[in-house]
C-alpha cells in the first residue's frame, strides 16, 4: 500500500509525497532534503520519515526547536498513523495511506466555503505523484570550490576546462537559439545526457513561474523523436526553489513516466536544472539518459547546474543587446515615420486661409477613426492630405495603401479591394491579398471613389459599415481593422440623382469631409508653392538654381492652373531643366495654354484659324481643344448648347474636358 505526506498549510495543501519503502524521507531546511522547509524554525535536518517490515516512523534528527506530533512534541522516534500530523514550526504534513481521506467534505477553505478541498486532493493525487528524486543542490559547486574535493583531482580541471570553452562557444552566439544550441552540445560533450532540451519563458521572473509558460528553444535528440515535456512536478519544484534535481529510476516509477509522457522511450534518469541569474529565473535545461549503463550521476548534476549558470549569464547579456537593438530599430522607425510626416505637412505647402483652414481640419481629423470623404478637382493634391490625416493619426505605423478606383474594371476592382481564391477567374492561378486586407491596422485611400460601379458599391457598403467580407471566389469571412479615406473630383450630389451613386454609400462617406480649394482660388500661395518645387528638384538634380525672375514669377501667378497643383510641380520641374542660369526666366516657364484666364484668348486663336486663308503653326488637336473652348467661352460655358453647337454628345464633351484637365473658369 502507498504511503504519503501531504503538506499542508490551513485547509489548503501544498505538495504531496509519495513515501518509497526503504529509503528514508528528510525533512529539513538545507536544499539536499527530500521535503525542503524554507523557514529558519526549521533546523537544516530537522527529521525524517522511514519504513521497517511494513511499518511507518518519524524520527527527529536532534533539531533546535523540536518536532510536535499530533501537537505532542516527539522525542526520539515515534510510530505513524493515518490521519497524524507532524509540524515543524507552521509547516504540517499529514501521513495518510489515502489522499481522498486527507480532508473530508466537511473541511471548509476560509476563503472560498464553496471549495471543496477532498476534490481538490482527489485530482491532484491523480495527476501529480513525486518521483524518486536523488539529489537537488541551489548551489554552484564550482564556485564555492567544493568541486576541487572530489577523489579524482584531475576531474574539476577538466571540466573547468570544459566550461571554459563552452563560455567560449555561448560568447559567439548572437540570439537565443544560438546560445541554446552551443548549450545542449556542451552538455552532450559533459554529460551522461542522449537526450536535452532548452526551455525558456516569456520573460525573467523572481517570483514563482507557471510551466505551463516553458517554450521549448532547442531539442536535442540521437532519434527523430519528438520532445517529450519535463514534468509539472519536477519544473514547478525547479521553478519554485531555483535547484536543480536529479531523478533516477524513471522507467520503474509510473508516475513519472506518465507525467513525462515517456511511455515510448526508457527514461532511467532525469536533470532538471534552473536558469538563473541574479535571483531570476529565465528558464530550464532538461536531460534525459535512456542508457541503463550510462545514468546520470551526482557528479552530471553539479556539471548541469554550472552550465545553467552560465548560459544564464549570457543569456541575460543577449537579451539586454536584442532588447537595445529592438529599441535602435523602434526609434529608426519612429524618426523615418516622423521624417515621412514632416515631409508630408512641408508638402501641403501655403499661407492662404484656405490652405490655413485645411491644415487645421486635419488635424482635428485624424486623432479619430471617422470615414473621410476629400473633395476637389484634379491636382490639388487629395493623395496628400489622405497621408497627412494618416501620419496624423493612431494608425501612422500601420501600411497606408492606395488605390484608383476609376484605373480598373468593376470585376477587376472588386478583386483588387477584396482579393481572389485561387480559381475563383481564369487567370486566378494563386489567392491574392486584396488592399482592404493589406490595410489591416492602417488607412486605405480609394482616390476616384464617384467612378466606382453599383455592385462593387453594395460590397464597399457593407464593409465600411463594420461587415466582414469575402474574397472573389471564396466563401471565408475576412474582418479587417481598416480606416478608410475617399476622394472624388466628381459630383456626387448629381451622380446620387441620376441613380449612379448610392444615396446610402454616399451618406456613409460623408462623415467628414475636406475640401481642397483649387489653385486659382488660392494664388497667394502660387510662389511659396513655386520655390518649394524649385529648391526640392535643385536638390534632387544638383543644380544651382536659386530662383525665379520677377517675370518668371509674374507670368507662374498670372496663369490660372486649369491642372492645380500638379501642373505648377510639373512646370517648375520643366522649368528648371530649361534653364541655364541661376534664375528660371520667363523664357523658360512653358504653359499649356489650358488656363481659364487664356480662354479669351484661346477663341480669338480659334477664330483666327478658322478664317479663310489663315494658317498656323498648330496641331490638329490643339486646335481641336482651341475651338471647343472658343464655344463654351462663347456659351457661357453652357454645357449642353456648346455640345449642340459643337455637334457632339453631352457626355463627350465632359470626356474631352476631363482629358484637357479644364474646368470652368472662376470655379
Amino acid at each position: 500500500m502507498s504511503a504519503y505526506l501531504v503538506v499542508r498549510e490551513g485547509t489548503h495543501f501544498q505538495e504531496v509525497h509519495r513515501l518509497i519503502p526503504g529509503k528514508a524521507m528528510t525533512i529539513g531546511r538545507a536544499p539536499s532534503n527530500s521535503i525542503v522547509v524554507h523557514d529558519d524554525i526549521c533546523s537544516r535536518h530537522h527529521c525524517e520519515v522511514t519504513e521497517r517490515n511494513g511499518e511507518w516512523f518519524v524520527r527527529d534528527l536532534q533539531s533546535r526547536n523540536g518536532t510536535t506530533l499530533n501537537g505532542e512534541p516527539l522525542e526520539g522516534e515515534a510510530p505513524l498513523g493515518p490521519g497524524q500530523s507532524i509540524k515543524i514550526g507552521p509547516c504540517e504534513l499529514v501521513f495518510t495511506f489515502d489522499l481522498a481521506t486527507v480532508y473530508s467534505s466537511g473541511d471548509a477553505d476560509p476563503e472560498d466555503p464553496e471549495r471543496d478541498t477532498a476534490a481538490d486532493v482527489a485530482i491532484y493525487s491523480a495527476t501529480v505523484q513525486e518521483p524518486t528524486i536523488q539529489g537537488a543542490i541551489t548551489r554552484n559547486a564550482y564556485i564555492s570550490g567544493d568541486r576541487t574535493k572530489q577523489l579524482e583531482p584531475y576531474r574539476p580541471g577538466r571540466e573547468l576546462a570544459a566550461l571554459y570553452r563552452l563560455a567560449l562557444e555561448m560568447g559567439k552566439a548572437t540570439n537565443s537559439k544560438q546560445l541554446a544550441d552551443a548549450v545542449l552540445n556542451g552538455l552532450a560533450a559533459g554529460t551522461s545526457a542522449d537526450i536535452s532540451a532548452l526551455l525558456l519563458l516569456p520573460a525573467a521572473v523572481a517570483s514563482a513561474a507557471d510551466p505551463a509558460d516553458l517554450t521549448v528553444v532547442a531539442f536535442r535528440s540521437p532519434t527523430q523523436q519528438e520532445y517529450q515535456p519535463v514534468s509539472v512536478y519536477l519544473s514547478s519544484k525547479v521553478l519554485r526553489n531555483h535547484e536543480a534535481i536529479l531523478a533516477k529510476d524513471a522507467e520503474d516509477d509510473s508516475a513519472l513516466r506518465e507525467r513525462d509522457s515517456l511511455g515510448e522511450i526508457s527514461v532511467k534518469s532525469v536533470i532538471c536544472a534552473p536558469i538563473r541569474h541574479e535571483r531570476k529565473i529565465y528558464g530550464l535545461i532538461h536531460l534525459y539518459s535512456t542508457n541503463p549503463a550510462k545514468p546520470l550521476e551526482e557528479d552530471d548534476l553539479h556539471y548541469t547546474l554550472a552550465v545553467a549558470d552560465q548560459c544564464a549569464g549570457a543569456l541575460d547579456q543577449l537579451l539586454k543587446q536584442e532588447k537595445l537593438a529592438e529599441g535602435l530599430a523602434q526609434l529608426r522607425n519612429d524618426n523615418a515615420k516622423l521624417r515621412e510626416q514632416l515631409g508630408i505637412e512641408s508638402d501641403l505647402v501655403g499661407s492662404s486661409p484656405s490652405m490655413q483652414t485645411l491644415k487645421m481640419k486635419i488635424g482635428r481629423i485624424a486623432p479619430t477613426d471617422a470615414t473621410a470623404l476629400i473633395r476637389g478637382e484634379s491636382g490639388v493634391g487629395k493623395e496628400l492630405v489622405a497621408r497627412a490625416i494618416h501620419m496624423s493619426s493612431r494608425r501612422r505605423n500601420g501600411p497606408f495603401v492606395c488605390m484608383n478606383c476609376a484605373a480598373l474594371t468593376e470585376s477587376l476592382l472588386e478583386s483588387e479591394l477584396f482579393g481572389h481564391e485561387k480559381g475563383a477567374f481564369t487567370g486566378a492561378t494563386t489567392r491574392k491579398i486584396g488592399k482592404f486586407e493589406q490595410a489591416h491596422k492602417g488607412t486605405l485611400f480609394l482616390d476616384e471613389v464617384g467612378e466606382m460601379g453599383g455592385t462593387i458599391q453594395a460590397k464597399f457598403l457593407r464593409v465600411l459599415e463594420g461587415h466582414p467580407f469575402e474574397r472573389v471566389g471564396g466563401s471565408t469571412p475576412v474582418h479587417v481593422d481598416v480606416r478608410v479615406v475617399a476622394a472624388t473630383n466628381r459630383d456626387l450630389e448629381r451622380a446620387v440623382e441620376e441613380g449612379q451613386f448610392r444615396k446610402d454609400l454616399y451618406f456613409r462617406l460623408q462623415v467628414v469631409e475636406l475640401y481642397a480649394e483649387p489653385l486659382r482660388e488660392h494664388p497667394t500661395d502660387i510662389p511659396l508653392l513655386a520655390d518649394h518645387f524649385l529648391r526640392r528638384f535643385a536638390a534632387k538634380t544638383g543644380r544651382q538654381v536659386r530662383g525665379f525672375s520677377p517675370a518668371a514669377m509674374e507670368k507662374l501667378t498670372a496663369y490660372d492652373w486649369p491642372g492645380n497643383v500638379r501642373e505648377l510641380q510639373n512646370t517648375v520641374e520643366r522649368a528648371m531643366v530649361l534653364c541655364l542660369g541661376d534664375l528660371v526666366e520667363v523664357h523658360d516657364v512653358y504653359l499649356s495654354g489650358l488656363g481659364g484666364g487664356e480662354t479669351s484668348r484661346l477663341a480669338a486663336a480659334a477664330v483666327a484659324a478658322a478664317e479663310p486663308g489663315t494658317f498656323g503653326d498648330i496641331s490638329l488637336e490643339s486646335l481641336e481643344q482651341q475651338h471647343i473652348l472658343g464655344v463654351l467661352d462663347r456659351t457661357n460655358w453652357n454645357k449642353s448648347q456648346a455640345a449642340q453647337i459643337l455637334g457632339i454628345e453631352r457626355s463627350t464633351l465632359d470626356r474631352k474636358l476631363k482629358r484637357y484637365r479644364v474646368s470652368r473658369p472662376g470655379r
